[in-house]
């Protein structure tokens, strides 16, 4: 199989049948042998229900948290390469070929840039927009001398073996970093690609919680600096 399509879940049930379609689709529409993989992180609404009523295959991260659910999904993927994404709409899985071909071409992680692509209005609170992206992605960019523009954009694509490779270990939203650190550091073949932000379709509170969450990356780009473990 080349592709698994990749979204980790909680209580999505509002949104999680739009985006199995909108991959399904696109797997169709451009002839990919591929899957939709759901990796549901204890989800108390019909999100599970609904993700199997639409045809995605659903596995179960007993341990919470979104990078829990990322690394048990990639022990699941029956694809070569692995495009993940959030499950609440804010991105559009029929936008996802630029992410395939340059995996294609040879590149083992490519990661969507959300300001080069274009951020729906109300998509991304003020505060991330101007102060806590740009300055997270800013000490990323200093600390690990790299040109990567969006340091926590959720829509990114990797080989599985050389994702395999990094032996990520953070079982919170912090993964976001991790993954681009490892990957700095390991030497994969990197590249960026614009993506375009929507509005999810929650109608509801975020999982992510702007102080904490902003904190443990912060923690985690300074902690990583001085593990300099190379492939």
């Amino acid at each position: 199989m080349e592709l698994t399509i990749l979204m980790p879940c909680l209580n999505e049930e509002k949104t999680i049948e739009k985006c199995i379609r909108k991959a399904k689709h696109f797997l169709e529409s451009n002839h990919i042998n591929g899957e939709v993989l759901v990796v549901d992180n204890g989800s108390s609404d019909h999100s599970v229900q609904y993700a199997k009523a639409c045809g995605a295959r659903v596995v179960t991260a007993a341990a919470k948290g979104y990078g829990s659910a990322l690394i048990e999904g990639n022990k699941q993927v029956k694809g070569r390469y692995i495009i993940m994404g959030d499950s609440d709409d804010s991105y559009n899985f029929e936008e996802i070929l630029p992410f395939l071909e340059e995996l294609r071409a040879g590149k083992e992680f490519v990661i969507g840039n959300r300001f080069l692509g274009g951020i729906e209005k109300g998509a991304m609170p003020l505060l991330h927009k101007y102060i806590g992206n740009p300055f997270l992605s800013y000490m990323g960019r200093k600390l690990y001398k790299c040109n990567i523009g969006d340091f926590h954009c959720g829509l990114r694509g990797y080989e599985k073996k050389a994702m395999e490779s990094l032996e990520l270990k953070c079982t919170g939203m912090e993964l976001a970093s991790e993954m681009v650190i490892r990957a700095v550091q390991h030497n994969l073949k990197i590249s960026e690609v614009p993506v375009k932000l929507y509005k999810d379709g929650r109608n509801g509170r975020s999982h992510l919680r702007s102080f904490r969450d902003g904190m443990r990356h912060l923690y985690i780009l300074i902690t990583y600096r001085n593990k300099r473990e190379k492939r």
